[in-house]
């Protein structure tokens, strides 16, 4: 299948998770995106295992949460051992019970992620054209110039915006000239996809397993006895490139102290890891996310759950331009509030990641006499485990720097710029339960009102959301009582005064007040977001 168009709002170059999640939510607003990607269609082979909640709430909102958990499973802890022993066990059932509605980490193959997203596009009638490459790319004004190669041949397609999600090597990021700031670790690494008989492994639990020069980590897949193996390659095999799977055993089994068969060998490679960051996420009419704009290490699971929000931060402002409802200085935001986020987490898995994997003989000592007492102490502690949790499951992650944000509250424990706290509401009329997260799963903004107002205020909000902001702010009130304190206590709002919440497409809090006054709402979706009224 050929691309038959010449001209496109959106090119989305490299069909992974982060590209197919860029199409995805364009999708929601409305916008047909033509995405491309060289690989001659879908692969079974895929790195990232690890789906974190935030992204487990990205797809709720979008609708497709309950195929994601039907065909994932619950990491239910996490095991370091060493010399075979083991010495630390941190126990991740439900450890971020309350935060969010998906309490844990699922372990469910990217490659699953990129089937999930590919069969949301197919519904939508966006097809991904496979064996089609970018060559190169050329930016004017208005609009940036493509050279498309397939089986074809060469033609021009003329984009008004251009997303690069083609990866490491990204092409996208090879045109514009940005710089790909990081390194190399030195060591070699293997994985393997394998279906195992051991005894010693539970099927529930990560189980690490370290020694003075080797270490591998066995991740249980949602298929019975199916292990994604993750280890450094020994010394003794240098640079080869030709390692088969079972020339590993004896390494593993060295690590373990136990024996292990492969009943089925599925996948097998060894590879270098990196990290690095694009010096610019924009360059005029072109953007990078996912592994085009930052490359890490695999420490903490963050690598696609970080590329899915940058698409998720990036579609709605890129759609509220295409759609005009937005002024085009909303695109600044997203380099503003992404690039931060990269820096920081490839800070942290390089720290982290250097720890685990050092030879060096104090490093050694420290961790088998005081790292794994260590993190067995810490885990009994509630509060460093609930901040364990927000690091890790990226629901902690905040834009309250933006300049996108609003925040006029003399409230302290949520700004503008925190993720919304998923907080159970009850319906009061319907008598029926349900949670702020869920008020925000249609596309656009949604303003929530707490506190007590007549109906005929109620009605002039209305009226005013209709007149001046139809189909792009949601509204919901909730009155006072005595099933929904909870919302008014985290929001440090008085049941009987008012508070005003305007809450960002992705569900990220953009204005925060004590009053739900019109004309402030107005100025800050006009004049902070750049809203066009009417548009």
């Amino acid at each position: 299948m050929g691309i038959t168009e010449q001209q496109t709002t959106a090119l989305i170059v490299g069909a992974g998770p982060s590209g197919l999640m860029m199409a995805a939510q364009l999708l929601r607003y409305g916008i047909q995106p033509i995405i491309i990607d060289n690989k001659q269609g879908p692969t079974n082979h895929s790195n990232a295992l690890a789906v974190q909640a935030r992204s487990l709430e990205i797809y709720r909102q979008m609708g497709v949460i309950d195929k994601v958990i039907a065909n994932g499973k619950q990491a239910k802890g996490l095991t370091f051992n060493q010399d075979g022993k083991q010495e630390a066990l941190l126990l991740l059932n439900d450890i971020g019970n309350g935060l969010t509605a998906f309490p844990y980490t699922l372990l469910y193959q990217q490659s699953k992620n990129e089937r999930l997203l590919l069969d949301y596009l197919t519904l939508n009638c966006c097809p991904v054209y496979w064996n089609t490459s970018l060559i190169s790319l050329h930016q004017k004004t208005e609009c940036t110039d493509v050279q498309i190669k397939n089986d074809d041949g060469e033609y021009t397609l003329k984009c008004d915006w251009v997303i690069g999600a083609d990866g490491a090597h990204s092409t996208v990021r090879k045109q514009l000239q940005i710089p790909f700031k990081g390194d190399t670790y030195p060591s070699f690494f293997y994985l393997a996809d394998v279906k195992l008989d051991a005894t010693f492994l539970t099927g529930d639990f990560v189980q690490l397993y370290l020694d003075k020069k080797n270490l591998a980590g066995f991740f249980p897949m949602p298929e019975d006895d199916c292990y994604r193996i993750i280890g450094n390659l020994p010394q003794e095999f240098g640079e080869r490139e030709d390692i088969k799977v079972e020339e590993i055993l004896p390494y593993l089994s060295g690590l373990t102290k136990s024996t292990l068969k492969i009943v089925e060998n599925n996948w097998f490679t060894t590879y270098k890891l990196h990290h690095r960051m694009a010096d610019k996420f924009r360059e005029q009419r072109c953007f990078l996310i996912g592994d085009a704009a930052h490359i890490h290490s695999p420490v903490g699971g963050q690598g696609m759950n970080t590329g899915l929000q940058d698409a998720y931060n990036l579609a709605w402002k890129l759609a509220g331009v295409i759609n005009k409802q937005i002024k085009p200085n909303i695109l600044d935001s997203y380099a503003n509030e992404r690039m931060p986020v990269a820096k920081e987490l490839l800070s942290t898995t390089d720290k982290a990641f250097n720890l685990v994997t050092s030879t060096n003989w104090f490093i050694g000592l420290i961790k088998r006499w005081i790292w794994f007492k260590f993190l067995n102490i810490i885990w009994k502690n509630k509060n460093l485990k609930a901040f364990f949790f927000k690091a890790v499951s990226q629901i902690g992650i905040t834009y309250r720097d933006s300049n996108i944000n609003l925040h006029l509250s003399k409230g302290t424990k949520v700004k503008a710029g925190d993720r919304l706290p998923y907080l159970k509401v009850f319906d009061e009329k319907k008598e029926t339960e349900t949670d702020l997260h869920e008020w925000c799963s249609k596309p656009g903004f949604t303003l929530i009102i707490l506190g007590k107002f007549d109906e005929l205020y109620l009605f002039t909000i209305a009226k005013w959301i209709t007149n001046k902001y139809p189909g792009i702010l949601n509204f919901f009130y909730l009155p006072p009582s005595g099933k929904n304190l909870d919302v008014f206590n985290v929001f440090e709002a008085d049941p009987h005064r008012q508070k005003a919440i305007i809450v960002r497409p992705d569900m990220y809090i953009g204005y925060l007040n004590d009053v739900a006054d019109i004309g402030m709402m107005d100025n800050y979706l006009q004049n902070v977001v750049g809203i066009s009224p009417g548009f």
